[in-house]
């Protein structure tokens, strides 16, 4: 029998990739880049969340407290807080390409500072690997929000068009986060640690390769060079949204980042598997959620909405406390703390959504990155002030302090919340 010339890639898949591409390439330009924006955001994300887990699980493996855990993470939120304000102007007066680039490239740095032999792996080291991993992700994600508002077109519908495009994208990132948890404890299981990180480098700097090629040069960049001194918000509006922010992920973390994690490790006997794969479907569960926010709210997006959807977020970290202290069977803490941690999850997520789309809505047209760098520096801060709270908090006086103080910065947001203004 004559032999079958065999080629690579077979006819139909190369007919299918053709399809494909005209299809692509048959797209608006705007939709094509908020594509583009969209996948970069997904791959970092990815790499991000599966990070996290293998620092929190490998180290506690290690021997480190919950407070050292929680102090890898300080330079992470600390230089969130300090890039958000820079990357905003950055993103201005450079474009954002750019500092979505520069935000993938100085994450496969930060990778490769951990594949260092594991005696080095000190407190300080990792700490500083990790301050470059909170500089890049927090210059991806201002990029990613800031490029929506430049990209979505305005047409009638504009306001429902502009929510339902940011909890699109916030939604799929919170989900693909999740995933990362997953994939940060199967690879640290299968692979252990420094092979994990070598595989998440390899991925980003694929990603960083096609983003440098595809993304457009302008994009997201002022029409008027805007001066340094502009970094600080000059509209009421986005100063009282940005204290809200800032105490709603406070909330958030102060007993959800280190915690949390540790509490199911030590209190419920979980493997890093188990915790890994748990928090994932959890954040997975909540990006679903984000990303159907606006069918939940409907129309209602705006200041009654965020007033109202954090009020009753308030009340659920102060009921999972009361659950825990109260005496019962030994199922009684399993159904109430992961019960409860649904629940505030599937709450958490609308208000995350609602916020996320108010800043884009009411940030300046030409420069938008400034007013949302801004606003995220507020959001990385409390993050910051979250973890440090977790760590500390946890070790003095266990989960239960974490969740009153969680209700009572929620219960912060709301009032803050009051002073919003109304949308038009």
């Amino acid at each position: 029998m004559p032999a079958v010339p065999w080629s690579w890639p077979p006819r139909w898949e190369a007919n299918v990739a053709e399809g494909l591409g005209q299809r692509l390439a048959a797209l608006p330009r705007e939709i094509r880049q908020y594509l583009l924006v969209t996948g970069n955001y997904w791959a970092f994300t990815l790499t991000d969340g599966a990070l996290r887990m293998l620092v929190v699980l490998y180290f506690y493996g290690l021997g480190y407290s919950a407070l050292e855990v929680a102090l890898l993470f300080l330079f992470y939120e600390f230089f969130g807080v300090v890039t958000n304000l820079v990357g905003g102007w950055l993103g201005a007066r450079l474009g954002l390409n750019r500092t979505m680039n520069l935000g993938l490239g100085l994450q496969v740095v930060a990778l490769g500072m951990l594949l260092v032999p594991v005696a080095w792996l000190s407190v300080p080291w990792v700490m500083a690997a990790q301050a470059l991993s909170g500089i890049a992700k927090d210059l991806n994600k201002m990029s990613a929000k800031s490029a929506i508002k430049t990209l979505v077109p305005g047409t009638p519908d504009g306001h429902q068009a502009l929510y339902r495009w940011v909890a699109l994208l916030t939604g799929s990132k919170n989900a693909l986060k999740g995933v990362g948890f997953f994939m940060g404890g199967l690879l640290l299981t299968l692979i252990g640690f420094q092979g994990a990180i070598a595989a998440m480098a390899i991925m980003l700097l694929a990603v960083l390769g096609l983003s440098l090629a595809r993304l457009d040069n302008d994009l997201g960049r002022a029409k008027s060079k805007p001066k340094f001194r502009e970094i600080l918000s000059k509209s009421r509006a986005i100063n009282i949204l940005s204290a809200a922010r800032m105490f709603l992920f406070g909330a958030r973390d102060v007993w959800f980042v280190v915690a949390l994690p540790v509490f199911l490790a030590t209190q419920f006997g979980w493997d890093s598997w188990r915790v890994g794969g748990f928090l994932a479907l959890w954040v997975i569960g909540y990006g679903g959620v984000q990303a159907l926010a606006p069918r939940i709210t409907g129309k209602h997006a705006g200041r009654g909405s965020a007033i109202a959807w954090a009020a009753g977020l308030a009340a659920i970290p102060a009921l999972i406390a009361l659950g825990l202290g109260q005496p019962g069977p030994e199922w009684q803490p399993y159904v109430v703390l992961l019960g409860g941690l649904l629940l505030f999850g599937a709450v958490f997520a609308v208000n995350s959504s609602l916020h996320s789309f108010l800043i884009v809505k009411m940030a300046r047209g030409d420069g938008v990155s400034l007013d949302v760098g801004f606003y995220y520096m507020a959001n990385a801060m409390g993050r910051l002030i979250g973890t440090l709270l977790s760590g500390w908090l946890y070790m003095s006086a266990g989960l239960p302090a974490t969740l009153w103080v969680s209700s009572a910065m929620l219960l912060a947001t709301v009032v803050i919340s009051v002073c919003l203004p109304r949308l038009d």
